[in-house]
């Protein structure tokens, strides 16, 4: 399908497109990345079957808010469209390189501001895809309804769904009635999140300028991000340091880290099985045991 999807390329862009991509590239687990050049140089291409063309419009939307935010790089969308056959989502090609110490530092000062661009309540004006997965980002003040309703519910609900019944059920069950006791003495405001903050979706320029790329963004508790950080690959010490001297944490931030990234490993089960469930199983003891129960 490379000529046809070329030419819808082409056409969206008003560019001349080789005939096929040079080079295939990272790009996470979901959707296939090329390096693919043009008659104006390389374009990052993410293209998937048709029918995923909604996942791409809602990553177009999550990248051009984080733009907007100011605070980090973010590729720019060249074009969003699509074949007979395939969706496409083109964006600047970027040179991107693991943050040293000193693109880490810039790093968590700079996220630290991106959270401080506040909205109206927890949520988002849309839905969007953290991976593959639908997240329903409807909006509402209070957070702990919000990650008890849109975020632990309804993984929960997929896992059953693929067959994770039993023990994992019952346990989550007991956590989303019980989370309230970690949030009795604190309220985060609506950060503006990336939503999925491994250390995958983050690099840097040559010139330690920190980028970021395949956000699921919505308004939440900056906690959800942080901890995300530190889930599948730590960043580095300056990056959190940076961050705290920007904006300090909440004393009791700890105590919520888990909770937070309960969501990404029950979407990892969702998405992937494996080994996951038992990752989860275990998150939860942890948290209901801190939660007294």
């Amino acid at each position: 399908m490379s000529g046809e999807l070329a030419a819808a390329m082409a056409a969206a862009l008003g560019r001349k497109f080789a005939a096929a991509p040079e080079a295939t590239v990272r790009g996470g687990s979901i959707n296939d990345c090329f390096r693919w050049q043009t008659d104006r140089g390389p374009v990052f291409v993410k293209h998937a079957p048709l029918a995923r063309l909604a996942m791409f419009e809602a990553e177009a939307d999550g990248l051009a808010r984080l733009r907007e935010a100011g605070a980090l790089r973010v590729p720019e969308t060249l074009a969003l469209g699509h074949s007979d056959s395939e969706a496409f989502l083109a964006l600047e090609w970027l040179d991107i390189v693991e943050p040293d110490a000193g693109a880490e530092e810039r790093f968590g000062e700079a996220l630290a501001w991106q959270h401080r661009v506040v909205g109206a309540g927890h949520g988002l004006a849309r839905d969007n895809y953290v991976g593959a997965t639908l997240q329903g980002n409807a909006a509402t003040e209070d957070w702990v309804k919000f990650w008890r309703e849109r975020r632990l519910q309804p993984q929960l609900e997929l896992a059953a769904a693929n067959g994770h019944t039993g023990r994992l059920q019952d346990r989550g069950r007991r956590l989303a009635e019980a989370m309230d006791v970690f949030f009795a003495s604190y309220r985060p405001v609506a950060s503006l999140l990336h939503g999925d903050l491994w250390a995958g979706n983050r690099g840097a320029l040559r010139d330690g300028t920190p980028v970021v790329f395949d956000p699921a963004v919505y308004y939440g508790d900056r906690e959800a991000d942080l901890a995300m950080t530190a889930l599948f690959g730590s960043f580095g010490p300056r990056f959190y340091s940076a961050y705290a001297a920007t904006w300090p944490m909440d004393q009791a931030a700890g105590t919520r880290r888990a909770l937070y990234n309960l969501y990404h490993v029950l979407n990892h089960l969702n998405l992937f099985g494996g080994g996951y469930r038992a990752q989860a199983e275990g998150m939860i003891d942890q948290l209901l045991a801190a939660a007294g129960h």
